[in-house]
């Protein structure tokens, strides 16, 4: 085993930062009470406009995001790797439209899930429960990839071996720390450490977009040799082309439905949605959509370092001796990079995945502390016993992360998370929709919830196009009718909304109950200092 000592030391010094960072946050706007999930799940509702911006850049922009679009940028080209950088563009005009109306229904009631709102809009917790569960099965596997994305780095500093001791020890120690500050900080923790993970992810990129281009030849040059290799026969499959450098016309529906579809689904995440509800005022959401996209320029320059490790000749070969494109990041820079510079790299990726880890894992825990816990098991919970819960729930889900990462194959981590953003878009109608009207009923929406998420579960199972690992290898199949290969996320969403609005239609007609809303019209325009909006809300007052 050869361990890059440079590297090794920098990262260790880079985490252990960021540890004392984390367990130091709970005295940041320490209020007299952290009992409450205002507090502690939601930072005290406090975050201004730039500790919101570099939390959701922490949360948004995952260690994932930095292993894997350059990964398969490398691997197949631009339709599985580029397109994350258009969808991120797309998805800011769409969050400004919205963000504003969820944040001030959600103070206004007190309101900390998209699951609440959905329950105080339509009155019905067999919807609230639907939007609840949904959103914690999708984030399950999205924190595991956090874990995939530490290992990756742990693989290439030389952390690892044929023991469980030797490979899995390092892992162990990053979860038990992350899992520690989480517990004591709450969502205080990510939010001072995406300051740091912030700021190294651009020094890193910059850096390495200047540097890597002068030293191999030029932009020119590494285009040709992406071209080169996307244009070479299939390793799997010699009768087709390796990738796809520029889409063409065949590949134009599948590249732009998964930019769309993928838009749509990311604020529908709870961590999302976590990160947004801490902001103080509800300008602030507007404002981050507004200059948010200063990320997508990053994940651009980020995705051309995959074409820049074809032309350095990067070979990500992991400790098992298979090509492992994970970990082409990583190589690029151990390789090009001295030692020092490719630990704080690595630090960065590092971090990058705790921060989103430790939001995802406080959001989950809200959905179930709220819309289930609360709901069925112990409808008369304190503020201070939803804390409690919600905090072991957190635990409990890092745990299953962890679980997952160590006794599954990582192929198996990355196909349920290509599931999970299938399935959190499917809660799309009943939360956006019902943001701007009642028309839509609540038994409509939740049939159509049920039918998108059959058909989607159904299709990408075993209907994928190009699948190398099934089930769940792939995200695009054929289209109905349509007959392009496409995004299966968006193709059962549009099943979704069109049994929603043929259903409502009908009920409305015949006059069913539509359940009772408690919000009204003004609700959905509070802002801080607005009657009934406190910077945390009162505890007395009911949420369902």
């Amino acid at each position: 085993m050869n361990i890059n000592v440079a590297a090794l030391v920098v990262l260790v010094v880079l985490f252990l930062a960021v540890t004392v960072i984390g367990f130091q946050a709970a005295r940041w706007r320490r209020a007299d009470d952290m009992a409450s999930l205002h507090e502690w799940g939601l930072g005290g509702k406090s975050f201004g406009t730039w500790t919101t911006w570099f939390l959701l850049g922490g949360d948004l922009y995952t260690a994932y995001t930095f292993i894997a679009v350059p990964a398969a940028m490398w691997a197949t080209g631009a339709v599985s790797g580029f397109f994350a950088v258009p969808y991120t563009i797309v998805l800011y005009p769409v969050i400004f439209y919205f963000l504003g109306r969820m944040w001030s229904v959600a103070h206004r009631h007190g309101y900390v899930t998209t699951a609440d709102i959905v329950q105080g809009r339509y009155g019905t917790r067999s919807l609230s429960l639907a939007v609840a569960v949904t959103g914690i099965l999708a984030t399950m596997p999205y924190i595991a990839l956090q874990l995939v994305g530490i290992q990756a780095v742990l693989e290439v500093v030389g952390l690892g071996g044929s023991s469980l001791l030797a490979r899995d020890l390092p892992l162990l120690i990053a979860f038990a720390v992350l899992a520690a500050y989480t517990y004591s900080s709450g969502l205080r923790a990510p939010a001072m450490i995406a300051f740091v993970k912030d700021i190294l992810i651009y020094i890193v990129i910059i850096v390495a977009v200047v540097y890597l281009p002068a030293k191999l030849g030029g932009w020119g040059s590494i285009f040709d040799a992406a071209q080169t290799k996307m244009a070479a026969p299939s390793a799997a499959n010699p009768a087709v082309p390796t990738g796809v450098f520029i889409p063409g016309a065949a590949q134009h529906w599948a590249y732009a439905s998964l930019a769309l579809g993928s838009a749509l689904a990311l604020f529908m995440y709870p961590h999302s949605v976590t990160a947004t509800l801490s902001s103080k005022t509800r300008t602030t959401g507007r404002r981050n959509a507004a200059i948010l996209p200063a990320y997508s320029l990053l994940l651009g320059l980020l995705a051309l370092l995959g074409y820049v490790a074809i032309k350095a000749g990067t070979k990500p070969i992991g400790l098992d001796g298979k090509v492992n494109p994970q970990l082409v990041i990583p190589q690029l820079f151990e390789d090009q990079f001295p030692g020092w510079f490719a630990g704080v790299a690595f630090g960065a990726i590092a971090i990058g995945a705790l921060v989103p880890a430790a939001i995802m894992s406080i959001a989950a825990a809200n959905l179930f502390t709220r819309n289930i816990y609360k709901a069925y098991l112990k409808p008369d919970a304190s503020d201070a016993q939803e804390a409690k819960v919600s905090k072991i729930v957190s635990l409990v889900t890092k745990v299953g992360a962890l679980l997952f990462v160590l006794t599954l194959d990582k192929q198996n981590a990355l196909n349920f998370q290509l599931l999970g953003g299938l399935w959190i878009l499917q809660t799309l109608p009943a939360i956006v929709f019902g943001l701007f009207t009642r028309w839509f009923h609540r038994w409509a929406l939740l049939a159509g919830w049920a039918v998108g998420m059959i058909y989607g579960t159904v299709v990408a199972y075993g209907g994928c196009t190009a699948c190398t690992t099934r089930p769940f290898g792939n995200s695009l199949a054929k289209v109905p009718l349509l007959g392009d290969v496409g995004y299966i996320g968006l193709t059962a969403l549009a099943l979704n909304v069109v049994v929603a609005v043929v259903l409502s239609a009908l009920l409305n007609a015949a006059r069913v109950s539509n359940g009772t809303d408690i919000t009204v019209q003004s609700d959905y325009f509070a802002d801080l200092g607005d009657p009934k909006v406190e910077s945390v809300v009162d505890a007395h007052r009911p949420i369902h």
